[in-house]
């Protein structure tokens, strides 16, 4: 078992080998991201429609 400073000390060197994005790598995926839950939105708005309208269209019928 290792004491509190040599786990400090462990930890902030694996903190070091970490190697952190760049500001436009973080901006680009940021962008992705927000474009793909919108993809996405309106996937889901348009799969609801469908779906509505048939159901309307069935319960329609009776």
């Amino acid at each position: 078992m290792t004491n509190p400073v040599q786990f400090i000390q462990q930890t902030r060197a694996e903190i070091a080998k970490v190697v952190w994005p760049t500001r436009r790598e973080v901006v680009t995926t940021t962008i992705m991201v927000f474009i793909m839950a919108t993809l996405t939105a309106i996937f889901f708005s348009l799969v609801d429609l469908v779906i509505r309208t048939g159901l309307n269209g069935v319960f329609g019928l009776f």
